[in-house]
């Protein structure tokens, strides 16, 4: 091979490695529940479809031991029903309707764990498992009997330490994403910690001001191997480097822009059709 040839393949397959490396995967915050109720089986079907790389959802569980999927401590504002998941039989609160975004009563009813990762096995997304840390040990049975383990994040704001007193046998066994507060001035030494002690999946960070070292310099996660994973859906999350910047204004500058420039690897939207369709068009997303 000529030296020009040599040089000419190598640049090649630099670009290659390069394109695949910058592609930022995309999760989709509650499903799409844009089109359909949050948290339903059928928001999470739609944002499958639309192509998105993860699906987040929060688990509950009822009186009977059943892990479902709701995010608030009621399902007062997302049902025609009142009070707590564990307030209710399965077969009782299967009866209550999700409500959508207009707050008008579907046919979609809340589903369970097993449904969503019946629904979602072997579709090429993952499952962002949100308010999860009670429910550890239900959870990994349920991806055990459905074979979807390796489909699922589990993730907690805790350190390591907690990690391995709560679950000291499930954390070789499932892929596992830190959550980390950017403010807190302990936050690297957290991420250090983890990262000297397992291979976590990613990294989520979460913050209110953008001035934390990690954000000018998270080399020292990716090179570990791990993700850098930013929310772009609220403003509380991302100090103002929000979706709705970039939808409503046509910001992307100081929105989805911003957050790609300071590391992200995943983003957490409630926009996921129109992040897909930007990250597209730059060529940052298959």
């Amino acid at each position: 091979m000529t030296t020009k040839i040599f040089l000419s393949a190598l640049l090649l397959l630099t670009a290659i490695g390069a394109s695949a490396q910058n592609k930022v995967m995309v999760a989709a915050h509650r499903g799409d529940w844009r089109n359909a109720p949050e948290n339903s089986l059928l928001a999470f079907k739609n944002a499958t479809a639309m192509g998105v790389d993860v699906v987040e959802l929060d688990l509950a569980k009822t009186s009977d031991g059943v892990i479902v999927i709701m995010h608030d401590q009621t399902i007062d504002r997302t049902t025609n029903g009142k009070g707590k998941p564990s307030d209710f039989t399965f077969d009782e609160i299967r009866k209550f309707g999700l409500r959508n975004g207009l707050g008008r009563v579907t046919n979609n009813h809340i589903p369970t764990l097993k449904e969503v990762m019946l629904e979602l096995k072997g579709k090429p997304v993952m499952v962002n498992l949100d308010k999860s840390w009670p429910y550890y040990n239900e959870a990994y049975a349920i991806l055990q009997e459905t074979g979807t383990l390796t489909q699922a994040i589990f993730k907690a704001e805790v350190t390591y330490a907690e990690l391995k007193d709560k679950y000291p046998a499930l954390i070789s066994k499932i892929t596992y994403m830190p959550i980390v507060n950017l403010d807190k001035p302990d936050a690297k030494q957290i991420i250090t910690n983890y990262l000297k002690n397992m291979k976590p999946y990613a990294f989520e960070l979460n913050f209110k001001q953008d001035t934390s070292s990690v954000l000018k310099d998270n080399k020292f996660i990716t090179s570990k191997g791990a993700k850098v994973w930013l929310n772009s859906l609220w403003a509380s999350l991302n100090a103002g480097h929000e979706d709705d910047l970039a939808v409503e204004q046509g910001n992307t500058k100081d929105s989805w822009d911003w957050l790609i420039a300071h590391g992200a690897m995943v983003l957490q939207t409630d926009r996921p059709k129109e992040l897909l369709q930007y990250l597209k068009a730059k060529k940052l997303h298959n």
